[in-house]
């Protein structure tokens, strides 16, 4: 039986020796510890300081652009109520024409209907007011952007321009009570619509007119 060779490739060489590489520690002071410490609060500091700038810019421009949309709303309704207020005044000429004309009076009320045309021909209400601006302008808190008086100028001129149209109500309920059909009633039914017109409406212009100036020189400065 012949002994078996071992072959050539089986024979193991010897490992390299590893060379074991020394580890190095860099000892630092505290002077360095304290000095990135800093570094990063102050990083931080600057962040957060930036982000309050550009919201402070945002909120500004928002705040502006309500505003400057609360001013063109106001410029625009007192445009409507100028042109309102001369045209109710006519409406309560008529009205005293009619009363001092009997004949005048047959033509209001006959057949059962009443004629409003006769004594304002384009409708109880000539124009209506705008108040989208001040409703997104009150849902975005501009109460808190703005000074007390000029707040109150505001209301104050929405709430009567609210009471201005009230008018139409007013005016609808005497028109649509079937006494006011009756032609015995005419008198006194002209007399109510005047009424309604002066109590709602035309005394109320003047003053309103006066609000409207007051608020558009108060918003222009706050631009």
């Amino acid at each position: 039986m012949e002994e078996e060779l071992p072959e050539e490739n089986s024979i193991t060489e010897p490992k390299p020796e590893v060379e074991h590489i020394p580890e190095v520690y860099i000892l630092r002071g505290w002077k360095e510890y304290v000095g990135e410490s800093l570094l990063i609060i102050f990083s931080v500091l600057l962040a957060l300081i930036l982000t309050e700038y550009i919201n402070y810019l945002h909120d500004k421009k928002d705040t502006n652009e309500l505003i400057s949309n609360i001013r063109d709303e106001m410029i625009g309704n007192r445009k409507y109520e100028t042109e309102q207020y001369a045209y109710q005044l006519k409406v309560l000429k008529s009205i005293d024409s009619v009363l001092a004309n009997p004949e005048m009076q047959k033509k209001i009320v006959s057949n059962g209907e009443f004629h409003l045309n006769y004594i304002a021909p384009q409708g109880i209400l000539y124009r209506v007011f705008d108040d989208a601006a001040w409703e997104v302008a009150k849902s975005h808190n501009i109460s808190s952007k703005m000074d007390i008086q000029t707040i109150y100028t505001l209301t104050h001129i929405y709430t009567d321009q609210e009471r201005v149209t009230k008018v139409e109500d007013e005016v609808a309920k005497v028109i649509f009570n079937p006494e006011s059909r009756k032609p015995e009633n005419v008198r006194t039914t002209l007399i109510l619509i005047r009424d309604n017109y002066k109590g709602w409406a035309v005394d109320r212009a003047p003053g309103l007119l006066k609000q409207y100036d007051e608020a558009i020189k108060a918003l222009a400065t706050d631009d």
